[in-house]
């Protein structure tokens, strides 16, 4: 499901929304379970951390419940993007200007008792590039989510502007900064190549690790409105 031709005047996914083609918007529940999977992906590689990701995914399918009313046709992919940056942008935002959180994020790195051993922690050992991750966890939010759009998810410079609503000069330039970074951070692991031996691309390299709950049960938030 990629695109969306016509969406629903009140919200409600499950009621026609083109009477003079009899096309009709896909059910909540197909939303769920075709977009999720790339949600929460696209979250991982933002927050850097699996409970962060489950609650940002949460946070972006209320949302797109709630705006599928005033979703212009387009790309429903490069929507969902929008909505996942901009909502991990806004919470960088008010952490950054609450301050009250004495741990900080490193606290949500150190794993629980016996959590090491656990099925979840060895796929994520055995799936995911921790460098690379941790690199992308030390960038500022925003070369973090220009780099991620990018050199992870493949968007275009125009598509991720667009994702962003920033220029396309603004668009280089976080990109430049934020793989400067990384380079400068990777380069124990390729000496002497010009990225520092950064790997970047779709693949299973880049897999998130699994979710420990389903990150969103197929049926309507229906308290959400």
């Amino acid at each position: 499901m990629d695109t969306l031709t016509s969406v629903t005047t009140d919200g409600d996914p499950d009621q026609t929304a083109d009477a003079t083609t009899g096309w009709q918007p896909p059910t909540w529940e197909q939303v769920v379970r075709e977009n999720s999977d790339r949600v929460y992906r696209l979250a991982y590689r933002l927050t850097g951390n699996r409970a962060d990701a489950e609650d940002l995914t949460q946070e972006v399918f209320v949302r797109v419940f709630r705006s599928l009313s005033s979703y212009a046709p387009g790309t429903f992919e490069g929507w969902l993007h929008r909505i996942t940056t901009n909502l991990f942008l806004d919470g960088q935002r008010r952490k950054k200007r609450i301050r009250f959180d004495a741990l900080g994020p490193a606290a949500e790195r150190v794993p629980a008792t016996g959590e090491a051993g656990s099925p979840e922690r060895r796929y994520e050992h055995e799936n995911l590039d921790t460098d690379i991750q941790a690199a992308l966890d030390g960038l500022k939010p925003q070369y973090r989510a220009a780099v991620v759009l990018c050199d992870i998810e493949g968007l275009s410079y125009e598509e991720i502007g667009a994702t962003l609503g920033i220029s396309m000069g603004t668009v280089r330039s976080r990109i430049h900064r934020g793989r400067a970074q990384l380079r400068k951070v990777l380069a124990h692991r390729a000496p002497g190549a010009p990225d520092g031996g950064l790997l970047v691309g779709p693949g299973p390299e880049h897999d998130a690790p699994a979710a420990t709950t389903p990150v969103l049960s197929p049926v309507s938030p229906g308290g959400a409105g």
